[in-house]
């Protein structure tokens, strides 16, 4: 289900929160649905119980999964995928960086807004 890129610098637990959120939007995942346990991810992932709890923490502050005591972890009835300013903070200079680096090597602002397009409309 999840992918993890070990190579990527974006860090391991936000690569686990970018993927369930997507599998919400992209309806893989509904209200209800169960996910992993802290433990049974991390197995799967090959990571520590640690990241995956950090990724879970914060998927439950954002209100998208809920845990039930005695039951499980679920993705929440009431989904909420949005972010905060300080999210969309980070997501701004990660973007400001590739783009920078695009222009360096030639591509003009329409071919960025092109790329951008594609990307979105694939997911």
């Amino acid at each position: 289900m999840i992918q993890i890129d070990y190579r990527s610098e974006q860090p391991i637990y936000e690569q686990i929160i970018e993927q369930i959120k997507l599998y919400v939007i992209k309806g893989q995942l509904s209200g209800g649905d169960a996910i992993p346990s802290v433990r049974k991810m991390a197995q799967s992932l090959g990571v520590t119980p640690s990241t995956v709890a950090k990724a879970y923490q914060e998927l439950e502050r954002q209100k998208v999964i809920e845990t039930i005591r005695a039951k499980g972890t679920f993705i929440a009835q009431n989904i909420d995928v949005s972010m905060g300013e300080e999210q969309m903070e980070r997501i701004r200079q990660r973007m400001k960086s590739e783009i920078l680096e695009l222009k360096r090597n030639g591509y003009s602002a329409e071919d960025v807004v092109n790329l951008a397009k594609e990307i979105y409309e694939s997911i």
